[in-house]
């Protein structure tokens, strides 16, 4: 399934955070999410620059409907190729495709075209880049550090957030988006070398049982029942569903126009989001370093629920120092909740099947959560911030209480 080089058992004497091999992995991670976070800073500049901004925006939503489309198909994909075989020609066909659009700006100016088409093959490319990165950790560690590294890649997509902004708009600043389109395909590139020093883990003969059942479709077929009659990746798909869906709406659009109501302008807002992304970052940080969680199906479940309150509490706070603190709540009490989901995603799917799992866990995220932010702002402007933050909240709390009432999802347990 995948032409690395094998290592038929785990490094035992290193956890997840101590082991090269991952801590290779990690480095590819890291350096891909930041060069896609200044190719985002880039193209939303070019876009701005070449047409109205009404085009901008369809230019920069051009890549999620073929990635909302092929996903599940991305999923087939990576099971059946390998993820770090995905994973590395995608980042390569992406890395070819930004530098080439930075060459193309840098020597003429064409217009929204080409960006559009970058945005267009991204978009195809992510269908089964994203499958791929969610199977590749099974395959460079041992069953009982995935939680570990959920923990690691979270912090990943933290300091991706944190750094690809600044650096993006450096590139503006010293070169247009020529120069940071140029800068995002370099540190694409950077993965690529790393991920060719992986160490790939052979499956044990059980683990590969599902990678292939005859065509394409078939495989499909079978990865969507796998999901479906499974008594914890079922129930979970339904409580990550819900939580997204209550939560994408308020910390997005619903944040924005918040800020606008109370007067804390874009800086208040800027200090909202920071405090989320810390308390996120606490979560993922508490995973790294404990590697595991006890009773991981109730603290899912009780986080999600508290989460919940936080977001609707977030509406009725009196100051910008009450919103912060809250906003910090809910990042840490989400961040917690998101990250150990994931990891009971990864620990409880059959690595073969995980490209396929991962699938329709980002289907879910990409394809369904975006719909809840032009519903979120029209109700906001029907009924105002506070009821609509109520019932995201009540939307978000019922994934907390699908995970407590399942049984199998309520004591499912990461591993040892």
């Amino acid at each position: 399934m995948d032409t690395a080089p094998v290592r038929t058992a785990p490094d035992a004497q290193h956890a997840a955070h101590r082991d090269p091999n991952v801590l290779r992995w990690l480095a590819a991670y890291t350096s891909s999410m930041v060069g896609d976070s200044v190719y985002y800073i880039a193209l939303s500049w070019a876009a701005v620059q070449a047409g109205s901004p009404a085009q901008a925006g369809l230019v920069m939503t051009t890549s999620a409907l073929p990635r909302a489309l092929l996903m599940l198909g991305g999923g087939v994909i990576a099971d059946r190729l390998g993820p770090r075989r995905v994973v590395i020609g995608s980042d390569a066909v992406r890395c070819a495709a930004v530098l080439a659009v930075a060459a193309l700006l840098f020597l003429t100016s064409p217009g929204l075209w080409p960006l559009a088409a970058l945005a267009l093959v991204f978009g195809m490319v992510d269908a089964v880049f994203m499958p791929a990165v969610g199977a590749l950790p099974a395959r460079v560690t041992s069953r009982d550090q995935l939680a570990r590294v959920q923990g690691m890649r979270g912090l990943a997509i933290r300091f991706a957030s944190v750094v690809g902004g600044p650096l993006g708009g450096l590139g503006v600043a010293l070169g247009g988006a020529a120069t940071a389109f140029g800068l995002a395909g370099l540190l694409i590139a950077v993965s690529v070398p790393l991920l060719v020093s992986v160490r790939m883990r052979e499956l044990p003969p059980d683990d590969t049982a599902g990678a292939r059942n005859g065509t394409a479709w078939a495989d499909l077929v079978a990865g969507l029942g796998y999901v479906r009659r499974h008594r914890v990746l079922a129930p979970l798909m339904l409580a990550i569903a819900l939580g997204d869906l209550g939560f994408v709406g308020p910390l997005n659009v619903g944040l924005t126009l918040l800020s606008d109501e109370r007067g804390w302008g874009a800086a208040g807002m800027g200090w909202v989001l920071a405090g989320f992304g810390v308390g996120a970052g606490v979560a993922s940080l508490l995973l790294t370093v404990r590697g595991r969680l006890p009773r991981a199906g109730q603290v899912a479940g009780v986080s999600v629920l508290a989460g919940s309150v936080a977001v609707g509490a977030l509406a009725f706070a009196p100051t910008l120092a009450v919103a912060v603190g809250t906003a910090l709540l809910i990042g840490l009490l989400t961040g917690l909740s998101g990250a150990v989901c994931g990891a009971l995603l990864q620990t409880q799917a059959d690595p073969a099947y995980l490209g396929r799992v991962t699938a329709v866990s980002s289907l879910v995220s990409l394809g369904l959560t975006p719909l809840s932010m032009p519903l979120s702002a029209a109700a906001i402007g029907a009924w105002g911030t506070g009821p609509v933050f109520v019932v995201s909240a009540v939307v978000c709390g019922l994934g907390g209480v699908v995970a407590l009432c399942v049984r199998d999802l309520r004591r499912a347990e990461l591993p040892r």
